[in-house]
């Protein structure tokens, strides 16, 4: 364990943690999403529109810089913790088999993130019965995720994870999802939900101080397999399953408006 105490500490002092109050105002880095970024989205929504029909509300995106909603997602295989292991992680090897919720997180040993990582895990079960895998990911070395995982809970540890943890220590899979903050070495909190198919159909990017909700995760994830197993039906918002959904039509949409 001393061999993996000074590699944390380390891996901390290295990693521009100078100032971690500058990771965490809600003011940090809010320009730091580039117009490039905004002007693609309102593009590729724009040549999408084109192909978008009354019967086929999962919009198919052009290509474009970024990971866009209706894109494939970028592929990417790196070194993970699983089960206090060392593993690979690929992210195609899911298609055609699984979801998969693919989130980000700024650092190992921070405050925030803790949080969101064990209410992942301790709801591990309900996503898999949803067909669904999650994978989070940081710029720390596997060695920083090991010592962190090996880490009691009330202790601002994780413990034991029942999902991977994969190491971007490279930052590339970072900036091909476009969440990497250049000048920090960092990810935001961005989250990405992945169908079977390899495509985004949904994500999310937080400032660093505002942790994510697993239940609005999980929400999402069930209205997204819905409209895929009812491609004629909508669903409106905050739908849960077994709530009422929507005919996206003029005149069918009116027997959803009565009846709300």
């Amino acid at each position: 364990m001393s061999c993996s105490s000074l590699s944390v500490l380390s891996l901390i002092s290295s990693s521009s943690f100078s100032n971690p109050n500058s990771f965490f105002s809600p003011k940090s880095h809010s320009s730091n999403f580039s117009i490039p970024l905004r002007t693609s989205v309102f593009t590729s929504l724009s040549l999408a529109q084109r192909s978008l029909s009354p019967r086929n509300f999962l919009v198919k995106a052009a290509s474009s810089e970024f990971p866009l909603v209706g894109n494939t997602a970028p592929d990417f295989e790196a070194e993970a913790v699983f089960d206090q292991e060392f593993i690979n992680v690929k992210l195609s090897e899911y298609i055609g088999k699984k979801y998969v919720i693919l989130f980000f997180y700024p650092l190992d040993f921070t405050f925030v993130c803790p949080t969101e990582i064990t209410a992942f895990s301790d709801r591990h079960a309900e996503f898999e019965e949803l067909n669904t895998e999650i994978l989070g990911v940081s710029v720390d070395s596997v060695f920083s995720h090991l010592a962190w995982v090996q880490t009691d809970r009330k202790s601002g540890g994780l413990g034991d994870l029942k999902y991977p943890l994969i190491s971007d220590i490279t930052k590339s899979i970072s900036k091909s999802y476009g969440v990497l903050i250049p000048d920090q070495g960092i990810a935001l909190r961005g989250l990405f939900i992945i169908d079977k198919e390899g495509v985004i159909q949904h994500s999310t990017i937080n400032n660093l101080g505002i942790g994510r909700s697993v239940d609005e995760t999980k929400r999402t994830l069930q209205a997204l397999q819905y409209v895929q197993e009812n491609p004629d039906e909508v669903c409106p918002a905050g739908w849960k399953p077994g709530e009422k959904s929507m005919k996206p039509d003029p005149k069918l949409s009116k027997e959803y408006f009565a009846a709300v």
